[in-house]
């Protein structure tokens, strides 16, 4: 069973259901593939990375078909012990600190300190592919979580986004900073995923062992 990480908007998509893909920078000894000169290649072996000067060989997955991932998030310790998470209140890009159950303040924890005992959503992946960034469809994008917005200036409707424009505008909030923006249209993992009981993911690990 595999960690993965997701943002507090994504955790919500998730527990919706309105999120069944995820998509992840691939890099190749550490750095990101954007080059229209370079070219990935994926096959039941493993990522071939081809170059103008080579072909790097093999690529271990970071995911695989059937893989069992338990999913860590913004999460605390509460009053007796009890776990909560931040997905489960409102407002998840304000940063602010709730109150919990008893009124006392939640002090958050960050999700990659998340131990596997304090998860509570379990993924199985249905499906593992590399593309371009940009070659996302609107419907990839809902299937991101992503959806269509009306804009408005406070007084009327102005447009409208798709889900890809939502995408795109989400991927710029969480990977611009890491210089993996948008424009740059860098390589990425593609993984398709459905939510799956605890219980299942327990009996799918002891199956796959």
């Amino acid at each position: 069973m595999k960690p993965i990480i997701f943002s507090t908007p994504m955790v919500q998509a998730i527990l919706d259901g309105r999120k069944t893909q995820t998509r992840g920078v691939v890099k190749i000894n550490g750095q990101p593939i954007s080059s229209p000169e370079e070219r990935l290649e994926l096959t039941e072996d493993g990522l071939i990375y081809h170059s103008v000067n080579s072909m790097s060989g093999y690529y271990k997955l970071s995911y695989q078909l059937g893989d069992i991932l338990w999913v860590r998030e913004t999460w605390a310790t509460v009053s007796s012990g009890i776990i909560e998470y931040k997905a489960t209140y409102i407002e998840p890009y304000t940063g602010s600190t709730e109150i919990d159950h008893i009124g006392k303040k939640i002090t958050w924890r960050p999700s990659i300190h998340m131990p596997r005992e304090a998860a509570r959503i379990f993924l199985q992946v249905k499906n593992v592919r590399v593309e371009r960034l940009q070659d996302i469809t609107e419907e990839d994008a809902k299937a991101e979580g992503c959806h269509e917005r009306l804009l408005n200036d406070g007084w009327k409707n102005i447009g409208k986004l798709t889900a890809r424009d939502d995408f795109i505008m989400l991927w710029e909030y969480l990977n611009a900073k890491h210089g993996y923006g948008w424009d740059t249209n860098p390589w990425v993992w593609v993984i398709e995923f459905e939510r799956i009981t605890e219980e299942e993911a327990e009996r799918l690990e002891g199956i796959a062992c």
